[in-house]
C-alpha cells in the first residue's frame, strides 16, 4: 500500500513539473516574441519604412471627403472617447489600486504589492520609451482628444495592456472556477485592443504606434506572470485557488 500511494504520489509531482516546465517555455517564447516584434517595428519606424501603412490604415478611419471627421456617426466618435478613457493614467491608476485593494481583504498581500509594482513598474518603462524615441505625435488629421506626450510607443495600448492583462491574469489565479479565469482573461484582451484601436480612430496614434505599445505592455505583463509564478513556488505569493471540479 505504501508503495503505491508513493507511487501515484511521484506521477501527479512529474505531471505538475511537466505543466510548470510546459507554461515556463512558453512563457519564455512569448515574451521573446514580443521583444522581437517591438524591436523590427522599432527599426522600420525608425528608418521610416512605415508611412504608407500608418497612413493608409489612419485614412480608412476617416471619411474620404473629410479627413477631418472619423467614419461613423458622431456617437461613435463619442463612444471612442469614453473607450479610450480606460487606457489613461488616472483611470489604471484608481483600477490599480482598487484591486490591490480588494486582493489585501482577500488576505493575498503579495499578489496585490506584485499589481502595484507590474503597473507602475510600467508606467515608469512607457516614459523611458516616450523619451527615448521622441516620435512625433500623427499630422496627418485632427486630433480628437488632447495629447500632451510623444507618440511612439502607445502609451494608452501599452498602460492597458499591462494592467488589464496583469489584473486579468492575477485574478483568474485567485478564482477557484474556470469559467470565470476565461471571462476575466477575454476581457482584459478585450479592453486592451479597443483601447488601442480607439487611439488611431481618434487620430492621436498611428497604427505602429499602438502595435509597438501592445508588444511592450504585453511582454511586460508575461514578464510579471513568471516573476508572479517565481515568487508563488518560493510562498512569497499566495497559491493558485484550484477549481472545485463540478462546483459552480
Amino acid at each position: 500500500m505504501r508503495i503505491t500511494i508513493s507511487s501515484t504520489r511521484m506521477t501527479d509531482l512529474w505531471s505538475r513539473l511537466g505543466r510548470h516546465e510546459l507554461a515556463l517555455l512558453v512563457s519564455v517564447l512569448a515574451i521573446a516574441g514580443g521583444l522581437l516584434g517591438f524591436a523590427l517595428l522599432a527599426d522600420e519606424v525608425g528608418e521610416g519604412d512605415t508611412r504608407s501603412f500608418d497612413h493608409s490604415v489612419m485614412l480608412a478611419l476617416r471619411t474620404p471627403s473629410d479627413p477631418a471627421d472619423p467614419i461613423g456617426p458622431p456617437w461613435v466618435e463619442e463612444m471612442a472617447r469614453d473607450l479610450t478613457s480606460l487606457g489613461s493614467i488616472t483611470v489604471l491608476t484608481l483600477v490599480s489600486f482598487s484591486v490591490a485593494g480588494f486582493l489585501i481583504l482577500s488576505r493575498r498581500r503579495g499578489a496585490a504589492v506584485l499589481v502595484l509594482t507590474a503597473v507602475f513598474g510600467g508606467m515608469v518603462l512607457s516614459t523611458l520609451l516616450k523619451a527615448g524615441f521622441e516620435r512625433p505625435r500623427p499630422d496627418l488629421v485632427p486630433h480628437a482628444v488632447e495629447v500632451f506626450t510623444k507618440s511612439f510607443p502607445s502609451g494608452h495600448a501599452m498602460l492597458s495592456a499591462v494592467t488589464y492583462l496583469t489584473l486579468g491574469a492575477l485574478l483568474a489565479r485567485v478564482q477557484p472556477h474556470r469559467r470565470v479565469k476565461a471571462y476575466l482573461l477575454i476581457l482584459a484582451v478585450f479592453l486592451t485592443l479597443t483601447i488601442g484601436i480607439s487611439r488611431v480612430y481618434l487620430g492621436v496614434h498611428w497604427p505602429t504606434d499602438v502595435l509597438a505599445g501592445w508588444c511592450v505592455g504585453a511582454t511586460w505583463a508575461m514578464l510579471c506572470w513568471v516573476v508572479a509564478s517565481w515568487l508563488q513556488r518560493r510562498g512569497h505569493v499566495e497559491q493558485d485557488v484550484r477549481d472545485p471540479g463540478n462546483q459552480e
